[in-house]
């Protein structure tokens, strides 16, 4: 299975995890409940965030699953990288470079 699969669906139980000790430390009289449940829940998810973006770095070109938003993984191809496309009516495909001369040189 792919890690970064596998990050995303522990993000729940985790979380869930997460309420039942703090509601548990509560009970007991230990800690008020929701001055450190907010902030742990959001380092939680912060942890979560990185861990799946780690994953995703890891795999590199790799598609997480079918229909991903990233659909190259964590390494997308550079903006300079591809051939550029046919243009149309409205972008031409022209690339005018300005600061030559008519010889080619800088002017």
């Amino acid at each position: 299975m792919n890690r970064y699969i596998l990050i995303r669906r522990l993000r729940g139980p985790a979380i869930l995890l997460l309420l039942g000790v703090i509601a548990l430390l509560h009970e007991s009289g230990l800690v008020e409940f929701w001055s450190l449940f907010i902030p742990l829940l959001l380092i939680l998810i912060g942890v979560l965030k990185l861990a799946e973006r780690a994953a995703l770095a890891a795999a590199g070109d790799e598609v997480p699953y079918p229909g991903s938003p990233y659909p190259y993984g964590a390494s997308a191809p550079a903006a300079g990288a591809t051939q550029p496309q046919a243009g149309t009516s409205i972008v031409p495909t022209v690339v005018q470079d300005y600061g030559k001369g008519p010889e080619g040189g800088q002017s």
